[in-house]
């Protein structure tokens, strides 16, 4: 199979209701997930629903999550019991002329599946370099990396990127035909996702400047790092992908 084929759509992944929003290209679903800062897991323990917000990281068709041993997502993902991740992205308000129109432009991605403990050590510091570079690229190469004691207490489990969708809304409101007389402003608000100015730590040594890929950074361009040529993880990641 060519690795930037489709993902194969199921019976959960096909959009029932407005189906012309779902997307099945890789492009797609990487670009949702290597922009996006946090999932949402959901899984049943103890007979109970339960939703958990984490950080993730993105190698090839895998996503990676971590956390504590002791945690009780980590404790009962590792079990391999079924789970549905979801990433959704905040793109702007659409305003319509009429209250049900109302909207919003969003980018998501869902994936269903099982999720495995990563035994392998060269495999979980792997992971965990993505966790790192996921969130700001050029950063993993200057700090000091896991030691042993902390990677015997963080569990990092694997989710294969098998039976996944993007669903997207993009564009400006669609009314009825009728209400598009009424007199009221209607159109998209973009929301962007910006930067302030970088805060050191009140222990840092005054010696030591604020690096560049803090100064400049961009959501968009830590992507083209990260995923494209030049950054640390891109002849790894562009193969695995």
């Amino acid at each position: 199979m060519n690795h930037m084929d489709p993902f194969t759509r199921t019976s959960r992944t096909t959009l029932k209701r407005l189906p012309e929003r779902g997307a099945f290209d890789r492009e797609t679903v990487y670009g949702i997930l290597d922009e996006a800062f946090v999932c949402h897991v959901g899984f049943v323990v103890d007979e109970r629903p339960v939703v958990i917000p984490t950080a993730y990281g993105r190698v090839g068709d895998t996503l990676y999550i971590h956390g504590s041993a002791a945690s009780r997502m980590q404790r009962a993902l590792s079990k391999q019991i079924p789970v549905c991740v979801t990433v959704t992205l905040l793109d702007g308000l659409v305003l319509a002329r009429s209250a049900f129109h109302h909207s919003i432009n969003y980018r998501s991605v869902v994936i269903f599946g099982q999720a495995v403990v990563v035994e392998d050590t060269d495999e979980k510091m792997r992971a965990l370099e993505a966790f790192t570079e996921h969130i700001i690229a050029e950063r993993w190469k200057e700090i000091r990396g896991p030691n042993e004691q902390e990677l015997k207490a963080t569990t990092v489990l694997a989710l294969p990127l098998g039976e996944v969708s993007a669903k997207v809304r993009s564009g400006p409101p669609k009314d009825d035909e009728e209400d598009y007389a009424v007199p009221v402003w209607a159109g998209e608000l973009p929301l962007h996702t910006v930067t302030g100015a970088p805060i050191a730590d009140t222990k840092l040594p005054p010696n030591i400047a604020t690096p560049d890929y803090v100064l400049s950074y961009n959501r968009k361009t830590n992507q083209a790092i990260v995923y494209g040529e030049g950054g640390r993880n891109a002849r790894s990641r562009s193969e695995a992908v």
